[in-house]
C-alpha cells in the first residue's frame, strides 16, 4: 500500500467515510522532524494490511481548513481516524516502533 495524498477537498470521502481506520501525516516540506518521519510513514504503509488501515499525507502548506480543523500546532502531527472519530493523537517525530504501537492497538 501506498500514501494517499489527503487535500481539504478529499479529507471527508478519504478519511471522515471510509471502512477501516486512517492513519494521517500532517506535514510540510520545509520541516526536519517530517522529513525524518516520512521514510518510516513509507515503511509502515508497506508493512500493514491495506484491507485494515489507510494511511494518508497532508501537506499543512498546501491546506489549511482540515488541520485547523483539528488543531494542528505543530507538525509532523499523526492523528488515527475510525469510524470518522479521532482515536489517537501523536506529535513530533518519534521511533518507528512507538507509532507503530499507537495506532497497532485501535487496529482490533
Amino acid at each position: 500500500m501506498s500514501e494517499i495524498i489527503l487535500t481539504d477537498t478529499n479529507f471527508k470521502a478519504e478519511v471522515l467515510e471510509s471502512a477501516i481506520p486512517v492513519l494521517v501525516d500532517f506535514w510540510a516540506p520545509w520541516c526536519g522532524p517530517c522529513q525524518m518521519m516520512g521514510p518510516i510513514i513509507a515503511e509502515l504503509a508497506g508493512e500493514w494490511d491495506a484491507t485494515k488501515i489507510k494511511i494518508g499525507k497532508m501537506n499543512v502548506d498546501d491546506n489549511t481548513i482540515v488541520p485547523g480543523n483539528y488543531r494542528v500546532m505543530s507538525i509532523p502531527t499523526f492523528i488515527l481516524f475510525k469510524n470518522g472519530q479521532v482515536v489517537e493523537t501523536l506529535v513530533g517525530g518519534m521511533p518507528k516502533q512507538k507509532l507503530q504501537a499507537a495506532v497497532e492497538k485501535h487496529l482490533v
